[in-house]
C-alpha cells in the first residue's frame, strides 16, 4: 500500500554521497511528477491528478544538489487559496466547475468548443528554443527558471498555433529545433492532428518574447472519425519523417463537452475499440506530406515510443505497446492504497504487460506486387510489411523485450539506428516500477538494477564527454523507499554495466515522478 503525503518542498539542500560522482557530470536534472493529492478536506481521485511538484538534482564538482518546489500555477493559487479541489483534472471532476461558461459556450456553438482545461503541467519538462517548461497534455504550459523552479510565466498553445491539446513528449533534432504533435479540435475549423517545430534560436530574452513566437507549422492530419480523435502521449521522429500511430484509443468529443452535466470526468471520455485497427501515419519533416501509402496493424494501445531510424529504404520505429487501454485504471489512488495480495488478485485478469515492438515500413512499394508479400528486406528483424489487395500494407511486429515502460536511451541516437534503450520494469502491484534495466536489442541480454523496498524513477542517460560507444555514460533515477531507515537518494549507474558508480542521499522528502529532462551546465548559464 502507497502513503500520499503532502511534500512541503526544500531548496539547495546538500547530498550525502557515497562513492564517486563523476567530475564531468556538470549539469541540472530536472524532474516532474504530481506530488500533492490532497487539499484541505477535498483529495483527488487519480495519481495524475497531484498537484505538479518540480525538482531538482544538480551535479556540480562531485556533489549532488538537491531542491523542490510546487508549480505555482492558477490551478495551484487558486486550490490552496480556496483550501479545496476547485479545478478538475483527469480523474477528478468538480462541481460547480470554473469551466461551466466553457462548456455552455461549446453547445451554443454546435461543439465548436472543448472545455477550458487546468494548467497543473506534472508530466514532463520541455524545451522550447532556450525557454524551459513544465508541460502536460493540454493546451497550457508554465515557463520555469530551471535553476530557482520559479514560475516564469504561463504560456497557452492557442496564441500562438491552433490547438487544444498538446504532448509532453517533443523532439530534438541535431540543430536544436523542436518537433512537436497536438490536436486541434472544432473551434479552428476541421479537426486536424497537427505537427510543428519551434527553431532553436526562437527565444529572445532580452525582450521577454517566448519561444513559440516562432512556431512553425509542418503538416496537418485529418482525423479518422471527426468525433473520435486518437489519443496519443508521444510520437516518432527520424532524419526525414515523422511517425504518427493513430490507435483505437479514442477521445469521445461529444462525452468530453457534456462531462460536467453527466457527472463524468474526463478519463472516462477515452475509450478502447479492440476491434478497430491501428493507422500508422509516415510524414515527410521537409515537405510537410504524408507517405501515400497505408500503412496499418492490429488494435493496440501506445504510449511510448522508444526510437526510430531509417535503414536501407525502410523506417524502423520501436514502441512501447498494449493490449488494452488498463493501464490508466491501475494509477486510481484507491488502486494504489490497496494492500498488495488484495491490488494483485482484483485486478490479475485485467493486466496487460507493456510489450516493446518493433514496426518496419517499406519506404518503396510497387502496386503491382502479389497480395500477401512481404516487403520487408531487411536481414535483422522479423518485423513484416504484407502487401494487402487494396494495396496498404498490413505490419506485423517483431517483439523485442517484454515488461519495461518509461523507456530512455542516448539521446545522441534519437532518430537513427541504435541498439541499447532503459527503462522501469512495470508490475501489476501497487507500487508497479521496482526495477530499471537495459536492454540489447541487438542480443537481447538484459540487465538491471534492483534494490528491496527501492521505487526508481525513469532512467535518463547522460553520455560521457567524447563518447564514441553508444553506452559510454552513466544512467541516473531517482529513487524513493517506503523502509523510513532508507534515505532517497539519486542513483548514479554505469550505464555499461549497471554497477553503482554512487548514490546521493537526500536528507528530505522526496515523491515519485514521471519524466524529466538533463540540462548540461553550459546550457544553463
Amino acid at each position: 500500500m502507497i502513503t500520499f503525503f503532502f511534500w512541503p518542498g526544500c531548496d539547495n539542500v546538500p547530498s550525502v554521497l557515497a562513492g564517486c560522482v563523476p567530475e564531468w557530470l556538470q549539469g541540472t536534472l530536472l524532474r516532474n511528477g504530481p506530488g500533492l493529492f490532497k487539499v484541505g478536506d477535498t483529495e483527488y481521485n487519480h495519481w495524475f491528478d497531484g498537484m505538479a511538484l518540480i525538482h531538482s538534482f544538480t551535479f556540480k564538482d562531485g556533489e549532488v544538489y538537491y531542491r523542490s518546489k510546487f508549480l505555482r500555477s492558477d490551478t495551484f493559487k487558486k486550490n490552496t487559496k480556496a483550501n479545496k479541489i476547485v479545478v478538475s483534472e483527469f480523474g477528478t471532476m468538480i462541481y460547480p466547475d470554473p469551466c461551466k461558461n466553457i462548456f455552455s459556450k461549446a453547445f451554443s456553438y454546435l461543439l465548436a468548443a472543448i472545455p477550458d482545461f487546468t494548467d497543473n503541467n506534472l508530466i514532463n519538462i520541455i524545451r522550447y528554443g532556450e525557454d524551459y517548461y513544465a508541460s502536460s497534455e493540454v493546451n497550457y504550459m508554465n515557463q520555469i527558471d530551471p535553476i530557482t523552479l520559479d514560475v516564469i510565466g504561463k504560456m497557452n498553445y492557442r496564441n500562438h498555433i491552433a490547438l487544444n491539446l498538446a504532448t509532453a513528449h517533443p523532439h530534438y533534432d541535431d540543430e536544436g529545433n523542436t518537433y512537436n504533435m497536438g490536436t486541434a479540435l472544432m473551434r479552428f475549423g476541421m479537426p486536424n492532428y497537427v505537427i510543428f517545430k519551434v527553431p532553436v534560436n526562437a527565444s529572445d530574452k532580452e525582450h521577454k518574447k517566448p519561444a513559440l513566437r516562432k512556431v512553425k507549422q509542418v503538416c496537418n492530419i485529418p482525423f479518422r472519425s471527426t468525433l473520435f480523435p486518437s489519443y496519443f502521449h508521444s510520437f516518432g521522429m527520424t532524419e526525414n519523417y515523422i511517425i504518427f500511430v493513430e490507435q483505437p484509443f479514442k477521445l469521445d468529443i461529444l462525452r468530453l463537452a457534456t462531462a460536467i452535466f453527466r457527472s463524468v470526468n474526463w478519463a472516462s471520455c477515452l475509450k478502447y475499440d479492440k476491434e478497430d485497427i491501428t493507422l500508422i501515419h509516415l510524414v515527410d519533416k521537409k515537405t510537410g506530406k504524408a507517405v501515400s501509402t497505408k500503412f496499418y496493424t492490429d488494435a493496440l494501445v501506445v504510449f511510448h515510443h522508444i526510437n526510430a531510424f531509417e535503414d536501407d529504404g525502410h523506417v524502423v520505429f520501436d514502441m512501447i505497446t498494449y493490449k488494452d487501454s488498463n493501464l490508466y485504471e491501475m494509477f486510481y489512488l484507491a488502486n494504489l492504497r490497496k494492500e498488495t495480495h488484495e491490488f494483485i488478485e482484483t485486478n490479475k485478469v485485467n493486466f496487460s504487460p507493456p510489450v516493446c515492438q518493433r514496426f518496419v515500413l517499406p519506404l518503396t512499394v510497387d502496386k503491382d506486387t502479389p497480395n500477401g508479400t512481404n516487403l520487408v528486406r531487411l536481414k535483422d528483424t522479423t518485423a513484416k510489411a504484407v502487401m494487402q489487395r487494396d494495396c496498404s500494407l498490413y505490419c506485423l511486429p517483431e517483439t523485442i523485450f517484454e515488461g519495461l515502460e518509461l523507456p530512455g536511451m542516448n539521446y545522441k541516437f534519437n532518430g537513427k539506428k541504435y541498439r541499447y534503450f532503459y527503462g522501469s520494469r512495470v508490475e501489476w502491484t501497487p507500487h508497479p516500477n521496482k526495477v530499471i534495466g537495459k536492454v540489447d536489442i541487438v542480443t537481447r541480454k538484459y540487465i538491471e538494477w534492483t534494490e528491496e523496498d527501492c521505487y526508481p524513477s525513469e532512467p535518463v542517460f547522460v553520455a560521457s564527454p567524447g563518447a564514441v560507444e553508444e553506452d559510454d555514460g552513466v544512467i541516473l533515477s531517482s529513487v524513493v523507499s517506503l523502509n523510513p531507515k532508507i534515505s532517497p537518494f539519486m542513483l548514479v549507474l554505469n550505464a555499461k554495466t549497471f554497477e553503482v558508480i554512487a548514490r546521493a542521499s537526500i536528507d528530505a522528502s522526496i515523491h515519485m515522478d514521471l519524466h524529466g529532462h538533463f540540462i548540461p551546465t553550459q546550457s544553463t548559464n
